[in-house]
């Protein structure tokens, strides 16, 4: 591999390197609000091809496409919390990649082409798959931690916050793996098929088998935040039940006090003619006004005791 320089320039510049450049790598960073252009990208470098009217395009789902000596992919990123496409076409002389804004990739497939020294363009792009996933990887492994100190959280003390926080990782987790799976089931297609042809060279399977085995490492990351995800929000349901029962508890046990009490206070306040004129000495009086309600205190306390609502709630607590 040549020594590796990095030059900032216009379309027709790059477009005279394609022409006669042996080993180029040509990023284009296009506006994110740009019009689409009729002309094209790949028109706009002079890589006349008919199947290339996806390249640049705006909104194009994961692709992974080999088209004679060229191969054309449509790569997701995670940069800056969002998922961000990269087109890619490769041959034997150049690679060209297209984005929409920053991706977040260039500076570090520079500095990887610094110290790796691939020896074509073709493992530069492989390169650039690895460092796709990468980012992938990074972002779930960062999401998996925040979930778990977040369930440590709420064993500490739950807060309704915590419901926000796990819902914005459950869809975070969701996103990755909405974008992340339909890009590795076309590139695992197409790998796996050229792999197949006796022609392929060894060097390129083994960096193809590198990118699969790689691949299935951040779909698992991926898997595991979702379910550490679930995980949380049924350890939240369950804290959430287990305050709901110790308040239950503590109706029972008032109920269970105050209810006969209410009865009995309700009965004997009302004015019908036997309690009037018939009950009408002191003894009477403490006796059932006092004495039937102590005894029924007794018998509440009893029934406590005998359930043993009081220990749980104080378990609990």
């Amino acid at each position: 591999m040549p020594e590796v320089t990095v030059t900032r320039t216009d379309v027709s510049e790059a477009r005279e390197r394609l022409a006669a450049a042996r080993f180029l790598i040509v990023d284009v960073e296009l506006p994110e609000e740009a019009p689409a252009d009729d002309e094209g990208v790949a028109r706009q470098l002079g890589l006349e091809a008919d199947d290339l009217d996806w390249f640049g395009r705006k909104d194009e789902p994961a692709r992974a496409d080999f088209l004679g000596e060229k191969a054309g992919f449509v790569v997701p990123v995670i940069h800056d919390d969002r998922v961000a496409y990269i087109h890619a076409l490769v041959t034997e002389q150049f690679l060209v990649t297209v984005h929409r804004g920053q991706a977040g990739l260039a500076s570090n497939i520079s500095a990887q082409l610094r110290h790796e020294r691939p020896p074509d363009v073709v493992a530069v792009l492989f390169l650039l798959l690895q460092e796709a996933l990468a980012t992938f990887r990074r972002a779930a492994v960062q999401d998996l931690l925040l979930t778990e100190e977040l369930e440590d959280d709420m064993f500490q003390k739950r807060r309704p916050e915590q419901v926000y926080r796990l819902s914005k990782l459950r869809r975070r987790s969701a996103l990755l793996h909405h974008s992340l799976l339909p890009y590795l089931q076309v590139v695992d297609e197409v790998f796996t098929r050229r792999m197949l042809n006796p022609n392929f060279p060894e060097e390129r399977q083994r960096l193809a088998q590198e990118f699969q085995h790689a691949a299935r490492l951040v779909l698992a990351h991926i898997e595991s935040l979702q379910d550490a995800s679930r995980r949380a929000f049924a350890s939240y349901s369950s804290l959430a039940a287990g305050e709901q029962n110790g308040v239950i508890n503590r109706l029972a046990i008032v109920s269970t006090i105050f209810l006969p009490l209410t009865f009995l206070s309700g009965f004997f306040g009302m004015n019908f003619t036997y309690l009037t004129d018939e009950l009408e000495s002191k003894v009477v009086f403490w006796l059932l006004a006092v004495g039937l309600q102590v005894a029924v205190l007794f018998v509440a306390f009893y029934v406590l005791h005998r359930t043993r609502i009081w220990r749980r709630l104080r378990d609990e607590d």
